[in-house]
C-alpha cells in the first residue's frame, strides 16, 4: 500500500465509510487535533518517567486511536442497519473514563493540595504535559462543536474532558518526581 494516493490533492479527504469532505471540515479538525495530541503523548512517553505512568500513557494513546476513528466516521455510515455493511468502530467505555479518574485520585493522594493556579513549566517533561493538556482542551472544544451538529457517543466527550484533567495531574506528579518547583500564580494587587 502506498502512503500517497493523490486523492486529497483537491483539498478533500475521505471519512471512514468513504464520504469525502473538505480538509478544513470540523470533523477533520476534531480528529486531526486528537492525532496532534497523540503525538505529544508519544513525546511524554519517550521521557524518563516511571513505568506505571508510561503504561497509562500508552493505554491513552491506544484509546485516542479509537476516539479518532469515532470522530473520523461518517455518522450515517456508522449507524447503517441490517442489509448494508456496518462499520465496526470500537467504543469508548465508562471503564476507560473511570481508569483516568482512578489514576488521578491515586496521584492526587500523593501531591500537596493546590491552593493557587500553577504556571506551566519547571521541567521539560512537565511542560510537555501542559502542552498536551492544552491541545486536549482544544480537541475537546472542536469535538463539542462537532457534537452539536453531528452527534456521536457522548462518552467520547467525557473521555477527552477527563483526559485533560489527567494530564494536569500527571504534570503535577511529574513535577514532584523531578523535584521541579511549582510556581503559583498569585494575581497582582492593584492599589
Amino acid at each position: 500500500m502506498k502512503i500517497y494516493t493523490k486523492t486529497g490533492d483537491n483539498g478533500t479527504t475521505s471519512l471512514f465509510g468513504g464520504t469525502r469532505v473538505p480538509k478544513h471540515h470540523i470533523r477533520i479538525e476534531s480528529y486531526g487535533t486528537i492525532d496532534e495530541l497523540n503525538s505529544w503523548l508519544g513525546l511524554i512517553r519517550d521521557q524518563k518517567i516511571d513505568a506505571h505512568s508510561k503504561k497509562i500513557v500508552i493505554s491513552v494513546q491506544e484509546k485516542l486511536f479509537t476516539v479518532g476513528a469515532i470522530l473520523a466516521t461518517d455518522p450515517e455510515k456508522a449507524t447503517l442497519k441490517s442489509g448494508k455493511e456496518r462499520l465496526n468502530i470500537s467504543k469508548i467505555d465508562t471503564a476507560d473514563i473511570e481508569l483516568l479518574e482512578k489514576e488521578m485520585d491515586k496521584m492526587d493522594a500523593q501531591l500537596p493540595q493546590m491552593t493557587h493556579f500553577i504556571l506551566p513549566g519547571g521541567h521539560t517533561t512537565v511542560s510537555y504535559c501542559h502542552i498536551a493538556r492544552t491541545i486536549c482542551r482544544r480537541a475537546e472544544r472542536l469535538a463539542a462543536h462537532l457534537f452539536e451538529s453531528e452527534p456521536f457517543d457522548e462518552r467520547v466527550l467525557h473521555y477527552i474532558n477527563r483526559l485533560s484533567d489527567y494530564l494536569f495531574v500527571l504534570a503535577r506528579k511529574l513535577s514532584s518526581d523531578f523535584q521541579a518547583e511549582e510556581i503559583k500564580w498569585i494575581p497582582e494587587k492593584k492599589d
